[in-house]
């Protein structure tokens, strides 16, 4: 599994972290999500990291082994008499992609959603999984032959 990761786009959002400058990304521009991602048994477990983002809001495709996870946090409270007085999570749009090797099964994934948590297995692909290889003997059964 390769993951897409862009080095000056990850200094930007820190920085903007850092100097509090940070913007809500967009569908053009999205902010990426966190992740944590590993092998167990025959499958991959991916995890992102999307408290506070509706299941509705949340878009998983998959094109030519590339996985795309597209979510977007909304404000929790949009009524006129509601005045926020801290907000540290960061709303608008997260993006990230992952490309999906020739020993994953793209076709067989997937996802929960569970406290905040989107989980994605894939399963390795049955031509990627180690098997065994029978071993045949070329002789034939010797008989006494009588003359």
């Amino acid at each position: 599994m390769l993951m897409r990761t862009d080095p000056f786009r990850e200094l930007d959002r820190l920085t903007s972290q850092l100097l509090g400058t940070a913007q809500a990304g967009t569908w053009s521009r999205p902010n990426p999500m966190p992740l944590d991602a590993w092998r167990e048994g025959d499958q991959f477990v991916v995890c992102f990291d999307l408290p506070g983002v509706a299941k509705e809001a949340i878009e998983l495709d998959v094109e030519r082994n590339v996985l795309t996870v597209k979510a977007e946090r909304r404000p929790a409270h949009t009524t006129e008499n509601v005045e926020m007085q801290l907000s540290e999570r960061p709303l608008g749009v997260f993006s990230r992609q992952l490309f999906l090797g020739d020993t994953l099964d793209a076709e067989h994934i997937s996802a929960d959603y569970n406290a905040g948590v989107l989980t994605l297995r894939i399963p390795i692909a049955e031509k990627a999984k180690p098997r065994k290889i029978e071993i045949t003997s070329a002789e034939t059964d010797r008989r006494e032959i009588t003359a």
